[in-house]
C-alpha cells in the first residue's frame, strides 16, 4: 500500500512543509479548486456564468455618505426619473458598493432598483442599477449611482448575466491588485 504512503508524504508537504515548493503547490491548488470547482459550482447553483464579480470603478460609490446625505445630492435625478426615495431605501444595497468589493449575482427577473451585471463590450463587466425597464423592447435603463447620468445605451434584459445579492467587501483588491500587476 505505497499510495497510502505517498498520499501522506503529499499531505505532510502541504500543510506542514514551510519550503517555498509547498507554498507554490498550495497557491496552485488554491488556484485549481477556486477556478475549476467553487466558481462553476456556484455559477450552477446561482444559474449564471458570472456568480462572483469584482468591482472594478467607483460607479457605484456613495462616497462614505449615508442615505439621507447622498440622497441629497443626488436624489433629483431620480426623482425626475420617477424613482422616490422612499422606493430607493427600500432597493438592495441602497448604500452602493466600493471598488474592490466582491459582488455575488444570481440570475433572476429584473426589478427596478436591481444591480445587475452586463458585459457592454467592455473589458471588465459593468455593474449598475436598473432605473428604468422598457418591457416592448425587452431593455433596461442603468445608472451607476455615482455616475450623473445613465449608459448612454438600453441594455437588452438577454445581456444581463446576474443581479447583485450580495457584496464581500474588499476581498476584490485582490483580483485588481494582480490584474495591474500583469496589466490586465
Amino acid at each position: 500500500m505505497d499510495w497510502k504512503k505517498d498520499l501522506k508524504k503529499f499531505y505532510h508537504f502541504l500543510v506542514h512543509d514551510n519550503s517555498i515548493w509547498s507554498w507554490i503547490v498550495n497557491i496552485i491548488l488554491a488556484f485549481v479548486i477556486v477556478k475549476f470547482i467553487i466558481f462553476p459550482g456556484l455559477g450552477w447553483a446561482l444559474d449564471t456564468d458570472y456568480p462572483l464579480v469584482a468591482v472594478v470603478s467607483g460607479s457605484m460609490e456613495h462616497e462614505g455618505l449615508d442615505l439621507d446625505e447622498w440622497w441629497d445630492e443626488n436624489g433629483a435625478w431620480y426623482e425626475e426619473n420617477g424613482v422616490e426615495k422612499a422606493e430607493f431605501e427600500a432597493f438592495r444595497m441602497k448604500n452602493g458598493f466600493n471598488k474592490g468589493d466582491v459582488i455575488i449575482l444570481k440570475n433572476k427577473d429584473v426589478e427596478v432598483g436591481d444591480i445587475v451585471v452586463y458585459q457592454g463590450g467592455y473589458v471588465y463587466p459593468i455593474i449598475h442599477r436598473v432605473t428604468f425597464i422598457n418591457e416592448d423592447e425587452n431593455t433596461v435603463v442603468v445608472k451607476g449611482d455615482n455616475n450623473d447620468a445613465p449608459d448612454p445605451f438600453d441594455v437588452n434584459i438577454n445581456e444581463i448575466e446576474g443581479m447583485a445579492l450580495y457584496k464581500i467587501p474588499w476581498i476584490g483588491w485582490v483580483k485588481l491588485v494582480f490584474a495591474n500587476l500583469i496589466g490586465g
